[in-house]
């Protein structure tokens, strides 16, 4: 697992040929791509996919401000929040309705609870994902540092194919969702 965004970038760097760097600061071209593609296409990555090693929850904090239609409260999103994947109360994390707005979830609940995608360290990164990020990192720093469409479109195939992989591995950390509150189930159980 990388311990830092430059090893990851470094990886990527010479994954595609090119000389590593060892700072974001190098003066280098290899430095600035890496510096000004890296954050962006680090939060997509995790935003595409609830990863298990990105994925908590929170109860929110109600702001004072209220929206101005639809719902009755408005809440502080989490600082690292990349994405939302459900709002519930008490022991149910889903459930409730809810709209993201301005950086603030508003919903009718005056305690809910988000879960979400949010952005880990890098040194949290399990090993799957790492592959995935240097592979996706590589496809991209292509163009911009070797003019090869041809080698960012092989790179960009590959680097497809390593997201696969590695969401067959994160769906294998987790138990296979049940069907809940489907009414022919409930029939059948009268």
């Amino acid at each position: 697992m990388a311990a830092s965004a430059v090893q990851l970038c470094a990886r990527a760097l010479v994954k595609l040929g090119a000389r590593p760097i060892s700072s974001f600061d190098d003066d280098t071209v290899e430095s600035q791509v890496c510096s000004t593609l890296y954050p962006g296409l680090r939060d997509a990555l995790l935003s595409a996919h609830p990863w298990s090693f990105a994925t908590g929850q929170a109860r929110l904090a109600r702001l004072q401000a209220r929206p101005l239609a639809d719902f009755a409260f408005a809440h502080q999103l989490p600082a690292n929040f990349l994405r939302a994947l459900s709002v519930g109360s008490g022991p149910r994390g889903r459930g409730a309705e809810y709209r993201i707005a301005e950086r603030r979830l508003h919903c009718d609940l005056e305690s809910p609870v988000l879960t979400y995608v949010f952005r880990p360290a890098e040194s949290e990164f399990p090993a799957f994902f790492d592959q995935t990020l240097v592979a996706r990192l590589a496809a991209e720093f292509c163009l911009p540092l070797t003019e090869s469409t041809s080698r960012a479109e092989a790179l960009t195939k590959f680097a497809e194919s390593e997201l696969i992989r590695a969401k067959q591995i994160d769906a294998q950390q987790d138990a296979p969702p049940r069907i809940e509150d489907f009414a022919l189930t409930e029939v059948r159980h009268r």
